[in-house]
């Protein structure tokens, strides 16, 4: 029965990865009719705009899922597209015609990516009323768009990034951050490409679609402020940050030293910000799987946030819940969520926040009855600085790994989540997705 679950669960994840595809993605969204280019869903509200006005037409953007929706740019505009330059993550890249790609370091920026940046950020200052701008933004745009501003290095940008990575703070501070050290984020781009017109085309990995968020917002008003960013330094009592980061702040907080652009500023009159690509989507199409396989399907939440493990012990509760009384929804029963949890460092291991997730879920599960599978992945095909995506675990997990001599909160508690599913056989492998929309989790029960 286990065997059978397992292999449901990963044909559901693998299914709910397909859907949110950032080739087909942007194909279902943007369509040319002679020279009228349509942005919008079939069925919804569409919006039309004239190409023959404009002179040129460009690509730029950032992230994960960015080389195949570009892919999908090009064969949409053709010989229309007089080119442009994207950042991608290191393997997480396509064939392009036109378009030039820079693979540089996520999740920590690396100076591929500012060197990337800083051809972007020329291009962009380069464009006028006359030119197009298609950019392309996916989750982890925020470290592969990196351009340090004022004299802060890019080392010192990577200090304080993952002091805040490895402290649990959530995307959303973490991006106010770099929005406050960066001269790209938080609506920087707009300001860069003003007064061109600029076609946003994102595929979310955030908690609520917020745009502003995504890639920390290149072309979307902020709506953080240095004041926040000092909060957030001050909860997590980081105090021993670069010298020329908390120098910058400070000038920020003085006010001599220009806020990021916020709604209502002139620069974002002919920016057009649209999602095309969400978690929620990629949850639907795993319940639909779920239910081609015969089981009842319920999702949760597309915004589940918090500690990893503490999400992990609801996942279980559910479970728990599901053999004993038959509720939310009677077995055979697939449980869907996603979202983004985030994980505190305690110790030197190797995992990341879906591995860690199921180690955990693991734990809560050992000596139930047999009849449960847990699977938790991130839809880009890497969670954490893993070549996993993730893991998926039962309640024989634990026995053995018992049996091959190991302790699983020894493991927990050292963060090595990796190590601990790799010897039990229970790491999700999927390779590079091209894409990103956060995690899907998925609670299986027969």
């Amino acid at each position: 029965m286990l065997e059978r679950l397992r292999t449901h669960a990963e044909e559901i994840f693998r299914s709910s990865v397909a859907a949110v595809d950032p080739y087909n993605a942007v194909k279902r969204f943007v369509a040319l009719d002679g020279n009228v280019l349509r942005l919008g869903h079939e069925g919804q509200e569409t919006q039309e705009i004239d190409l023959r006005p404009f002179e040129r037409i460009l690509v730029v953007g950032g992230g994960k899922a960015t080389a195949p929706m570009a892919k999908a740019v090009e064969d949409i505009l053709g010989p229309r597209l007089q080119g442009g330059m994207i950042n991608v993550k290191y393997g997480f890249t396509t064939s392009l015609s036109r378009i030039e790609i820079r693979e540089a370091g996520h999740p920590i920026p690396d100076e591929n990516g500012v060197l990337g940046t800083k051809k972007i950020l020329g291009l962009l200052q380069e464009c006028g009323e006359k030119d197009l701008i298609f950019s392309l933004i996916s989750g982890g745009g925020s470290a592969l768009l990196a351009q340090p501003t004022g004299e802060i290095t890019l080392a010192e940008k990577q200090d304080v990034t993952r002091m805040l990575i490895e402290c649990g703070a959530s995307i959303d501070e973490i991006n106010a951050l770099r929005k406050h050290i960066s001269s790209s984020k938080g609506g920087q781009m707009a300001r860069a490409a003003f007064p061109a017109t600029t076609v946003n085309l994102m595929l979310s990995d955030v908690v609520g679609d917020r745009m502003d968020v995504i890639a920390s917002g290149p072309f979307v008003p902020d709506t953080s402020t240095y004041r926040e960013v000092q909060d957030v330094l001050e909860k997590y009592n980081l105090t021993d940050i670069p010298p020329a980061v908390e120098k910058h702040l400070h000038a920020g907080l003085e006010g001599r030293l220009s806020e990021t652009p916020k709604e209502g500023d002139p620069v974002f009159e002919r920016v057009h910000n649209r999602i095309v690509g969400s978690n929620m989507i990629a949850l639907q199409a795993a319940g639909q799987r779920a239910e081609a396989l015969g089981y009842k399907t319920l999702i949760l939440s597309s915004m589940v946030e918090g500690e990893t493990r503490e999400v992990a012990r609801v996942h279980t509760a559910v479970a728990r819940e599901l053999l004993r009384t038959g509720h939310p929804v009677a077995p055979p029963a697939c449980i869907i969520s996603g979202g983004e949890t985030t994980v505190t460092i305690r110790g030197n291991g190797l995992g990341g926040r879906n591995q860690e997730f199921c180690l955990a879920a693991a734990m809560d599960l050992d000596g139930v009855a047999p009849r449960v599978v847990i699977l938790s992945g991130g839809t880009d095909g890497n969670d954490g600085p893993t070549d996993a995506a993730g893991g998926i675990v039962d309640p024989l997990t634990v026995r053995r790994a018992e049996k091959a001599g190991m302790k699983a909160l020894d493991f927990l508690d050292n963060n090595d989540a990796y190590h601990f599913l790799q010897k039990t056989g229970d790491l999700l492998m999927t390779g590079p997705t091209n894409t990103n929309v956060m995690d899907v989790r998925l609670l299986l029960v027969k």
